[in-house]
């Protein structure tokens, strides 16, 4: 079904406020601006819920969501003063709002449900606030996030800027030890015969993935495998008898558990085993292989 728009007068109206009390306060919210003897909307006005329609003889018009109420804002203004929306944030970076959405999402610091964006656990960690305004879920970021480490490494990732070389290089003691020479169906080079048969059943599932991606946080830690669609991580466990392996494991699993990532573990067993195992887990987090 869809929303009811209505004018900026005929909102008024509703309210039972005067068209000009009405325009006035969105002016002083910075949802409209003058441009010669038109309003016109704000990039906050549009992240509000603002649009355009064409009303025949009369031309185009500013419209908004009949069941919206901008006196109900007050509070969320004060709460919200010094953050920074997607927008906003986009312009400093010169990039869209969009791509940073998209990238935050990346990160875990919130996630997309239908349209709505939800704030996570890490999100909140990194000073983040959920708003909602006429059913519309969204997330403001606290300034410091236009100098967090991992966004701007993930933006320079993009445009093919060369990274902090400190960071790109450091890797553990084990990956240095046992070299990917095992190359994959879909050209990956893995370092075991089960990581091979974890990723070739992804490629024949059709399930986009990486191989070796460093978690989006500080410490500096690599998953065996990464799938975008549903944020999950896979990581196998390929060395029970070696102490100091059992070691690392257990270091990476407090880590998992920290950051709160969704984790599917797989065992030799398991992978003996995937065609009935891996389909299970992987719907869990609303991927589907089939």
């Amino acid at each position: 079904m869809q929303m009811e728009l209505l004018s900026t007068s005929a909102l008024a109206k509703k309210l039972e406020i005067l068209p000009k009390q009405l325009f006035e306060h969105l002016a002083t919210i910075g949802y409209i601006q003058r441009q010669d003897t038109d309003w016109i909307l704000t990039t906050a006005g549009k992240d509000a819920g603002g649009s355009y329609k064409t009303f025949g003889s009369y031309g185009k018009k500013v419209v908004w969501p009949a069941d919206i109420n901008f006196y109900e804002d007050d509070d969320e203004q004060k709460e919200s003063q010094g953050l920074l929306n997607a927008t906003k944030i986009g312009e400093s970076f010169g990039v869209s709002s969009r791509k940073i959405n998209a990238l935050i999402s990346e990160l875990g610091w919130m996630k997309k449900e239908g349209s709505c964006w939800k704030l996570t656990k890490q999100g909140t960690r990194k000073g983040a606030k959920q708003f909602v305004k006429s059913g519309n879920h969204y997330v403001k970021w606290p300034e410091s996030i236009l100098t967090e480490k991992l966004l701007i490494e993930s933006l320079n990732s993009l445009s093919s800027t060369k990274i902090d070389e400190q960071s790109a290089t450091k890797i553990s003691d084990f990956r240095q030890q046992l070299q990917a020479k095992l190359r994959t169906t879909d050209g990956h080079f893995v370092r075991s015969k089960a990581e091979m048969l974890i990723d070739n059943w992804l490629y024949m599932a059709e399930i986009p993935h990486a191989y070796e991606r460093k978690l989006p946080i500080e410490e500096e830690v690599y998953s065996d495998f990464y799938i975008p669609t549903g944020k999950v991580y896979i990581e196998y466990w390929g060395y029970e008898n070696n102490e100091k392996y059992l070691a690392r494991k257990a270091e990476k699993l407090e880590i998992y558990k920290k950051y709160d990532f969704n984790l599917i573990e797989l065992n030799d067993k398991d992978v003996e085993n995937m065609d009935d195992i891996l389909p299970v887990l992987l719907l869990k987090y609303g991927v589907k292989s089939y």
